[in-house]
């Protein structure tokens, strides 16, 4: 007999009984029919009156699903990943229940940093003295700059001197600037705008009042504020904070100006015209300022017209009086000045330990002066002097004397001999005449006197004839005015009576004229 017995293959795993011996059999459980298993137990455990237990038997539904995923896919085999992952978790379990009622101070100390309380940041491009000199108990601060944020240009702002800073800043001396996430160290120049639109170099901040400043250093977004330091080196004993203010525009084409005093002498001077020399070095620069306004320390207004070929920037010019050759004369004009292009990063964190609050960048002129022990030499112009001004002389008063007759007597010029004044013949020694000369003199002085005589009388005789002349010369004008006078009557009168006559026939009809 052969026993025959068929499978299905759905009972392909499953228990069978051998129908000839009576043995039962049991077969191995497929993953599919551990997962149906899984579900039937699941669903006889759900029971839906029970709401309050819905959401644990869901978690232990899919606790359940991922243990035979488990199983199924890491086919049983534990790693060591996996038991050092276990021991992990049994650890934190631990140490939850054993902590959890103690802060969170008390819990750093025993089991430090838990994940969660810290972030673990990359930075690339890192200079490895920061590394190597880090120190873990000196705060850093992390910041992001924009991508407009990493180009470098000219930076102007608005400024004032903080009140409680007892210095004021000084343009072209390098200062810190802490601006949005940086602190650098630069050299700014300060200015104020005038009415007419021109920034003016400022040789020092105002005490209380705004002005601005423009310098070479990272672009930052307009109207972001910043604070000013000197220096970032030591415990300073007084306050620090050298200036405060606000970030106006990011313009490379701004231009500052500063006077400059050109001066000349006269060398030679006309009525109101006059050469002026030493201003100039050439012709050329002469060319580049003609119609220039110019003016003299007395007030004198002038303007200049050409140069001359000779000296060597030597100009003609025009003025509103006449000039002197004391006169200086002098032309205002207006300079543009460069901002220095200096950005100093301060890099104190790259410093070692316990020396970070040493950093110093470049210092000023007169740090530099007092570390070396070298004096400022005065300048000799800026010295104070002793005036000494030479007495000027004045040509004396004259008066005409048709006006001296005019003035009163206190007023009219006294003939008195000058106080002090030597006599001529006290001057040179005395003369001894023979006796023929003194004859010869006796009768030049008797012959001028005779002439004299002889002038004063046809001088008389002249006024005279003069004095007739003019008597006879007036009484022909009288004459001559008085006949034009009479021939203008008479001419007049004729054309009154020609008018009336003619007025009269134009009031007349035709008729009347026939008749």
């Amino acid at each position: 007999k052969i026993h025959l017995v068929v499978l299905f293959p759905e009972e392909l795993y499953g228990d069978f009984e051998d129908l000839e011996t009576g043995d039962v059999h049991k077969g191995k459980s497929g993953p599919n029919t551990q997962i149906e298993d899984a579900e039937e137990e699941v669903k006889e455990e759900i029971d839906p009156s029970a709401e309050e237990s819905a959401k644990k038997k869901h978690l232990d539904k899919k606790r359940k699903l991922k243990e035979m995923f488990d199983a199924e896919y890491d086919e049983g085999e534990s790693t060591y990943f996996d038991d050092l992952k276990g021991e992990m978790q049994k650890q934190a379990q631990l140490n939850r229940a054993e902590f959890e009622d103690q802060d969170d101070e008390a819990r750093v100390q025993y089991e430090g940093f838990r994940p969660g309380m810290y972030v673990r940041i990359e930075i690339e491009n890192v200079p490895c003295e920061f590394v190597l000199n880090f120190d873990p108990h000196y705060p850093i601060i992390l910041g992001g700059l924009g991508n407009s944020e990493g180009n470098v240009g000219y930076v102007q702002m608005r400024l004032k001197k903080h009140r409680w800073y007892k210095k004021i800043l000084k343009s072209r001396d390098p200062i810190i600037f802490s601006v949005g996430w940086r602190r650098f160290q630069t050299i700014p120049l300060y200015y104020i705008e005038d009415h007419n639109g021109r920034q003016r170099l400022l040789k020092y901040t105002p005490q209380h009042m705004h002005c601005g400043a423009t310098f070479w250093g990272p672009i930052t977004p307009q109207g972001t504020g910043f604070l000013a330091i000197q220096s970032v080196s030591g415990i300073m004993p007084d306050f620090r904070i050298a200036a405060t203010g606000v970030v106006l525009d990011l313009d490379k084409s701004i231009k500052i100006v500063k006077k400059l005093k050109l001066t000349g002498f006269p060398f030679k001077i006309f009525k109101n015209t006059s050469f002026i020399k030493g201003m100039f070095n050439s012709a050329l620069e002469v060319a580049k300022f003609e119609g220039a306004v110019i003016r003299t320390v007395s007030g004198i207004r002038g303007q200049i017209k050409k140069a001359l070929r000779a000296p060597e920037g030597a100009f003609r010019a025009s003025f509103e009086d006449k000039l002197l050759m004391s006169d200086i004369v002098f032309m205002r004009t207006w300079y543009p000045v460069s901002i220095p292009a200096f950005y100093n990063p301060v890099t104190s964190l790259l410093k070692p330990v316990g020396e970070k609050d040493t950093w110093s960048g470049m210092r000023t002129t007169g740090q530099l002066r007092l570390a070396h022990g070298v004096r400022l030499k005065p300048n000799k112009d800026s010295l104070y002097k002793p005036i000494v001004r030479q007495k000027k002389h004045f040509n004396s008063l004259h008066i005409p004397k048709a006006l001296q007759k005019a003035l009163p007597f206190k007023n009219k010029p006294k003939t008195q001999a000058k106080a002090g004044k030597m006599p001529k013949d006290r001057l040179r020694p005395a003369v001894i005449r023979e006796p023929h000369e003194r004859k010869i003199l006796a009768l030049l002085d008797a012959l001028s006197t005779v002439h004299s005589q002889k002038m004063k009388k046809a001088k008389e005789q002249r006024h005279l004839h003069n004095k007739e002349h003019f008597k006879v010369k007036q009484k022909e004008e009288e004459e001559k005015l008085k006949r034009q006078k009479d021939l203008r009557k008479k001419l007049f009168r004729i054309q009154g009576q020609k008018e009336r006559r003619n007025q009269k026939s134009s009031l007349k009809g035709p008729e009347e004229q026939s008749q």
